[in-house]
């Protein structure tokens, strides 16, 4: 059975999805293609150059990434990602995706067009950092004659690349949770957040399971200090789910293999 995973943005709540991933490894379900948007997209991508869900948390907790996000006071943008190229460069070294272990579909929005934009071929840093490019805090990130922000900025839970998948699991790490304040920084980071989950419950509506742990609410974007606490809530709520998970799996393949040896479907009444 092939299987398909998308992995939603969310900051640092992102690395909740190693978390979950981690459960699905104790499970033994083995994720055929992986399709992600922001930080969905920067987990996934490690995913599937084949590094393991701790050990990408144990990277991430030491802060190195953040020193290389060198400040850039233009019009265009306040932070640049340009740097963080040497970084991911030592953990994607042929920087594409040909070589990683699982297929993987990379969504950024295109700014000049507002298009969403699929990648899944060619070099994987530039639609890694396209991806999780933050309107406003970041600037725009060029490939080819094109400039991109966050894929969030459209569709927060892409399904189209898996739609070849005979099961699809989308994976919300981002539920609205309490604003605390009205300063500047917050309010624009509750706008973006209102504008990114606005279609998730009709998105959530195309996988055959959703995941959303509510607990992940109770935490900022910008928690770096908390990544720990982020990851431990996405693999106990993932652990919690894998019973219903493999029960609709199971379904959903013995349907399918009814219809490919008997030819038969299942028509509306």
């Amino acid at each position: 059975m092939q299987i398909g995973i998308s992995l939603s943005g969310g900051g640092a709540k992102g690395i909740a999805h190693l978390g979950i991933l981690q459960a699905f490894e104790e499970a033994d379900i083995k994720i055929s293609h992986i399709v992600g948007v922001s930080a969905g997209a920067i987990a996934g991508a490690f995913y599937a150059a084949g590094y393991k869900p701790r050990h990408i948390l144990k990277f991430f907790s030491s802060n190195q990434i953040l020193q290389f996000f060198r400040p850039s006071f233009g019009f265009s943008g306040l932070l640049d990602m340009e740097k963080t190229y040497t970084v991911y460069r030592v953990f994607f070294p042929d920087d594409n995706f040909a070589t990683l272990n699982i297929p993987i579909t990379i969504a950024a929005t295109e700014l000049h067009q507002g298009r969403l934009v699929y990648f899944n071929e060619g070099e994987i840093i530039k639609p890694i950092q396209a991806s999780s490019c933050l309107p406003i805090i970041f600037k725009p990130v060029r490939i080819g004659a094109y400039y991109y922000v966050d894929g969030g900025t459209l569709d927060n839970l892409p399904h189209k690349p898996l739609e070849h998948c005979d099961f699809t699991i989308g994976v919300h790490i981002n539920p609205l949770g309490y604003l605390s304040g009205m300063n500047v920084k917050e309010i624009l980071e509750r706008t973006f957040h209102l504008g990114a989950i606005a279609n998730i419950p009709e998105r959530m509506k195309k996988f055959d399971f959703f995941i959303e742990p509510p607990q992940l609410g109770n935490f900022n974007v910008y928690d770096v200090t908390k990544l720990k606490e982020m990851y431990h809530v996405g693999y106990e709520y993932a652990k919690h789910l894998i019973p219903e998970l493999l029960k609709k799996m199971e379904k959903v393949e013995s349907k399918r293999k009814i219809e490919g040896e008997w030819g038969w479907k299942e028509t509306p009444e």
